[in-house]
């Protein structure tokens, strides 16, 4: 057998709760501690509606992601999904340089967040923090899944720590308000919510890394739509939570959940944003890997990134290629631009990929396992859409 194709197999360590934290590791990490000044620019006080309606799309296309990865537990995820539903070779390929892309500026843009917060603390220049996150976070994903995760999961807990503590710090010197102070209150001010929805949805991205887990989870028809419906839920009310915190709050500036401490705890909050960001960072990074390893095995990429290590079953080749394309990216590319089309390119690839389920629920519905009801997938599809809309209209 060639050195080039893998010989045993991904190894199946995960199970129902490390997978969840997983998700939310990258899902948390990325959303708040990343994008929320973004959001509070865009929609003012309105943002907390932001990330419910971004939250509420979110969902529909997590319960396709759901029944799909369930239906096909592979590494290659939306590849699959796409090809399944559509039985397209060329679109399949385009939505493989979609996602490509779209992981690869995400965990660009989570890389560029992490060393914003980590130059609070370490007075180094910005290249060099950021050669020295990525570096080593590509060196812990040749480790293994199973060091991976576990190392995830430790930070996951970290990272919603701070975001409680972000929210009671908040709430703590907020004044007294009623749900309406926090409502659009005119026509211009929807269009801000809207817009502000756009960017909040890179807060909920992350779910569908969990279905390019599926080769390594215990019982993933069942483990799978379980984690990922429990991440999204998860996160949407944290998200809920800290930016109602943020707004009342009246915290601005770049580092908006920094502005809600004093003294002390801001190296302390700035350390765990440094954790709570770089998560996301080391997820992506795996989550790429896995994807040119599926796609390798497909034929859609070279052989050579279908190769497993003997030592720690991990495909080494993609997982390396997967952390140089991420750091050349975060060192060549200006961070707004890096959010707002890591947005355009995974809607629109959740768009394909809620389509491909509502033609496969069509073609063959009766399926054991997670199902989700026959309006879903066109509705996802259509939220989807309006996100898109909702930033690219004048």
């Amino acid at each position: 057998m060639s050195d080039t194709q893998p010989s045993t197999g991904l190894r199946r360590v995960l199970t129902f709760w490390p997978l969840v934290l997983y998700g939310l590791g990258v899902i948390v990490g990325a959303g708040i501690y990343v994008a929320i000044g973004l959001v509070i620019d865009r929609a003012g006080d309105a943002a907390p509606l932001s990330f419910l309606l971004a939250g509420v799309a979110a969902c529909f296309t997590g319960l396709c992601y759901a029944e799909l990865s369930g239906r096909f537990p592979v590494a290659s995820g939306a590849v699959v999904f796409v090809t399944e539903g559509f039985g397209s070779a060329a679109l399949a390929r385009l939505t493989g340089a979609a996602v490509t892309l779209a992981v690869v500026v995400s965990a660009a843009s989570i890389a560029r967040g992490a060393v914003d917060y980590l130059s609070v603390l370490l007075p180094l220049p910005l290249p060099l923090l950021t050669v020295l996150l990525i570096s080593g976070f590509t060196a812990i994903a040749l480790r293994g899944v199973g060091a991976s995760v576990g190392l995830a999961v430790a930070m996951s807990v970290i990272e919603i720590a701070g975001l409680l503590a972000a929210t009671i710090a908040g709430l703590h010197v907020a004044p007294d308000f009623q749900v309406g102070s926090l409502l659009p209150q005119d026509a211009a001010a929807w269009r801000g919510t809207a817009a502000g929805a756009f960017i909040a949805f890179f807060a909920f991205t992350g779910f569908e890394t969990l279905a390019n887990l599926a080769e390594e989870v215990k019982d993933p028809g069942r483990t799978v739509p379980r984690g990922i419906i429990g991440a999204v839920a998860a996160s949407m009310l944290l998200y809920l939570a800290v930016s109602t915190a943020v707004v009342l709050g009246d915290s601005a500036g770049n580092r908006p959940l920094l502005g809600l401490f004093k003294g002390a705890g801001v190296p302390l909050f700035a350390a765990i944003g440094s954790i709570a960001v770089a998560n996301g960072v080391l997820v992506q990074i795996v989550t790429l890997s896995r994807l040119f390893y599926g796609m390798a095995c497909n034929g859609h990429l070279p052989a050579a990134l279908a190769r497993i290590a003997p030592g720690t079953q991990t495909p080494d080749r993609a997982t390396l290629v997967a952390g140089g394309l991420v750091l050349a990216t975060a060192l060549l590319v200006p961070f707004e631009h890096l959010l707002v089309l890591t947005n355009l390119l995974t809607l629109g690839v959740f768009t394909l990929v809620d389509l491909a389920l509502w033609r496969l629920q069509w073609r063959d519905p009766a399926r054991a396992g997670f199902h989700a009801p026959g309006w879903v997938p066109p509705l996802a599809a259509l939220l989807s859409i309006a996100l898109i809309l909702a930033e690219l209209a004048p």
